[in-house]
């Protein structure tokens, strides 16, 4: 039970005190798997969302051997996916990387295949290096480059590997695992034939829905996910940049795009969203806070991030999280050249729920005091 907060003494909330007979009475109701909402009440409704997971932030610098290291133990075909997952210290038990939301590096070498399954959970990929790489998502074959953003909608087929003549390549996976088993939800199937047979070519569907202002007028597409899987790079950074000259940007985000099903403007997935957002040389945003967990990684530059009240510097191919009602604001570090994060969240489900809220830091000029660095 959580500590007494002074706020629960007034009227309309619990604060009833405890005696002896009352407590004789909890221990019947407690006999008949019952219990008195009035002893729960201010834990089970608390004043404003309280997280269950800590900032954390994991450097490149620190995992990136680590994950290699993986290539000469683990086979994929063994592994079913080659991962090393981030764990967040205050989310072990259900292994996820912050809130509901799971994240981890896979890595795989030239000539390698890990074989097609699916499940209940979403899925989605950020490149982290490498070159030659491939997934196939429902017959859709895509290639993997970096700083692409690719997604694997729930209950999609999907397989991945390198070309011979690749490169070792590495990405991060956003999943929505916890979630899924959270709600008792989760499905597991591998491929009977263990991978897919498609005779369409690499990057069809990036071709067919990834030009700006335009679709297909004649394609169809009736799944409830984004027909448009990759979102390139390139396409992305030159949408930021190009909205950079005509706009002073969000206060609490710089450069702020986020990622769309194309045919709809909602999200590319049913339970999970993603933005790429720019930092202009020597930008500090204001501090704000929402419902709803994050995952950044760093796409491009160096900076910093003030989370919480403590600031935690990041570069390329970093990857830091920031809890749901979590003071958050961003630095680029770089007086010379902008400054890119890609992020993930579970805002979809927020916003179908109607649970999304933001708030603006209200003191210091919209900024935290720093009591810490990571």
């Amino acid at each position: 039970m959580n500590a007494k907060d002074q706020r629960d003494d007034i009227l309309g909330r619990a604060r009833v005190k405890d005696d002896e007979a009352l407590r004789a009475y909890y221990d019947e109701l407690a006999a008949c798997e019952t219990g008195a909402l009035w002893t729960v009440a201010n834990d089970i409704e608390p004043w404003e969302p309280t997280p269950k997971s800590a900032p954390t932030i994991w450097r490149s610098r620190d995992l990136r051997e680590k994950v290699l290291a993986a290539l000469d133990l683990v086979k994929p075909e063994d592994a079913g996916r080659r991962v090393v997952f981030l764990r967040n210290p205050k989310r072990k038990d259900v292994s996820a990387c912050c809130g509901w939301l799971f994240s981890g590096i896979q890595v795989m070498r030239p000539g390698e295949a890990a074989p097609a399954h699916n499940h209940a959970a979403s899925a989605l990929r950020f490149i982290m290096e490498g070159a030659g790489a491939y997934t196939v998502v429902d017959g859709h074959r895509l290639t993997l480059n970096a700083r692409d953003f690719v997604i694997t909608p729930n209950g999609t087929w999907h397989e991945h590997g390198v070309l011979e003549d690749g490169e070792t390549s590495m990405w991060q996976d956003g999943l929505d695992i916890p979630l899924t088993n959270a709600l008792e939800a989760n499905f597991y199937a591998v491929h009977p034939e263990d991978w897919q047979n498609s005779n369409l070519p690499f990057d069809a569907s990036p071709a067919t829905w990834g030009a700006p202002g335009l679709l297909p007028a004649k394609e169809k597409w009736g799944a409830f996910y984004s027909p448009l899987m990759k979102y390139g790079w390139d396409q992305t950074y030159e949408g930021l940049q190009a909205y950079a000259k005509v706009t002073d940007g969000d206060p609490f985000d710089g450069i702020y795009m986020r990622f769309v099903n194309p045919q709809t403007g909602g999200h590319p997935m049913a339970t999970m969203g993603a933005s790429m957002q720019m930092l202009r040389p020597a930008e500090h945003t204001r501090a704000h806070r929402h419902t709803g967990n994050v995952i950044y990684q760093v796409a491009k530059g160096r900076g910093y991030s003030v989370i919480g009240g403590v600031r935690y510097d990041w570069e390329e191919r970093d990857i830091f999280c920031v809890p749901p009602w979590t003071w958050h604001e961003h630095c680029n570090l770089d007086e010379a050249d902008d400054a890119c994060l890609f992020s993930f969240n579970d805002f979809p489900v927020m916003e179908a729920l109607k649970f999304y809220r933001e708030q603006a830091y209200p003191e210091n000029g919209g900024h935290q005091d720093v009591t810490a660095t990571a």
